[in-house]
Formats: C-alpha cells, sequence, structure tokens
C-alpha cells in the first residue's frame, strides 16, 4: 500500500491579518507568518507574549521593555502599538500569505512558505517607503528572493530597485535578528541591531538616550 505524505495530507492556513498600512508608511516590517491563534496575547503583529519584538521596541524608544505591556502585565497594548507604529511610520505585514505548518509549533523551521506576499505591490502603496525590515532568516530570505537582492548579514541592508510610476527607486532591505526567545541573543544585544537600523531609517533621532545604547563590543553573534 502507498504510503501518504503526510505533510502534503495537511491544511494550509491562509494569513489571519491584513497589512497594517498606516499614512505616509516609511518602513515596511516583515516577519514570517504569526503563530497560531491560542499564542496570542493581542490581535495584532508578533502577538506572541514570548517573542520580544515590543519589548526591543520599548527599550530602544522608551528605555522600557514593559511600555507596550498591559496593566496586567499578560498581554501586549494593542492601542498603544499601532499608534506608535502610525506615529512613526512603520507598516507591519509578513513575507507568507499562506504556509502550511510541518509541526505543530511556531517556529519557522517547520513553516514551508505556500504563498509569498507579494512585497512589490505592498511597497507600491505608500510612495514614502524607503525601507524593508526582515525579522529572521526565513522572513529574510522570502524577502530577498520577492525584492530580487542579495540576503544580508544580521544588521546589515542590501539595495534594491523598484519600479514607481515609471521611476526606478532604491531601497533597502535590513536583516534583523529574529525576535523569537529561541534566537541565542539577548533583548538588549538585539536592540542595538533595531536601534541601527531605526536611526539609519531616521525613524529615531540620534539624541534619543535609552538603555539599549550599549558599544559594538557588548553585542553577540
Amino acid at each position: 500500500m502507498q504510503k501518504t505524505d503526510i505533510s502534503a495530507a495537511r491544511l494550509t492556513e491562509t494569513h489571519p491579518l491584513a497589512p497594517f498600512m498606516p499614512a505616509h508608511a516609511r518602513l515596511l516590517m516583515l516577519g514570517s507568518f504569526p503563530p497560531k491563534r491560542e499564542r496570542w496575547s493581542m490581535d495584532f503583529f508578533y502577538p506572541n507574549f514570548n517573542n520580544d519584538m515590543w519589548r526591543i521596541v520599548g527599550l530602544i524608544f522608551f528605555g522600557d521593555k514593559s511600555r507596550f505591556i498591559t496593566a496586567d502585565g499578560r498581554h501586549f497594548d494593542r492601542e498603544q502599538i499601532t499608534e506608535f507604529c502610525t506615529l512613526h511610520g512603520i507598516a507591519l505585514y509578513d513575507t507568507a500569505e499562506e504556509v502550511r505548518r510541518l509541526k505543530d509549533n511556531a517556529s519557522d523551521k517547520f513553516l514551508e512558505i505556500v504563498r509569498k506576499t507579494d512585497l512589490k505591490a505592498m511597497l507600491r502603496r505608500s510612495p514614502e517607503f524607503t525601507a524593508v525590515a526582515a525579522t529572521g532568516q526565513k522572513a529574510v530570505e522570502a524577502a530577498a528572493s520577492e525584492l530580487g537582492c542579495d540576503v544580508p548579514a544580521v544588521g546589515k541592508f542590501t539595495e534594491f530597485t523598484l519600479s514607481l510610476n515609471g521611476t526606478a527607486q532604491k531601497m533597502r532591505l535590513w536583516r534583523m535578528p529574529s525576535s523569537s526567545r529561541a534566537y541565542p541573543m539577548s533583548i538588549e544585544n538585539k536592540a542595538v541591531f533595531y536601534r541601527e537600523m531605526f536611526l539609519s531609517e531616521k525613524l529615531l533621532i540620534p539624541e534619543h538616550h535609552s538603555a539599549a545604547e550599549c558599544s559594538s563590543s557588548e553585542r553577540v553573534g
């Protein structure tokens, strides 16, 4: 009897969220795909309370890892986060529109991308976009493939060209450390990389001081 391919038999999942695209968006931040809904602590991007994205952002901009955590200490504050992203022109989505989970967990390692996001079409939705920041290896590899550029090193960017109304516009694809706790680096050291990206994209003023500021010698590879 022929064996059934279990992975092929698994159902696919389509993205449960619409892209977050504030007016005057300048930076598009991309993950791979949301975790299963039972892991969500809010109805927004990076919803897993064990994912440190919003702690990293809070540390960089406010010197407070708990800035975007609700009073009960168990959820992220969606309202504060969306207000912050709108103010700073940060759009959010993921590199996959449809996936198949090869194992019952949130690991990118066992995430098969069935249908990629049309990133070029998304970037054309705001004429003010200058950069994309992909968080984690799977996200940056998918983004680089879609945008037609090389995969950058962690904390670095590669340039790509996007045609806008017949004009070629240069943009940057940044590779950021994964905000998952499975990635072996402290929040403080991850924040160093993210802070430099936000500074380069002029979303953070140089005079802004926070606990995330530490010397490059303190980084973990």
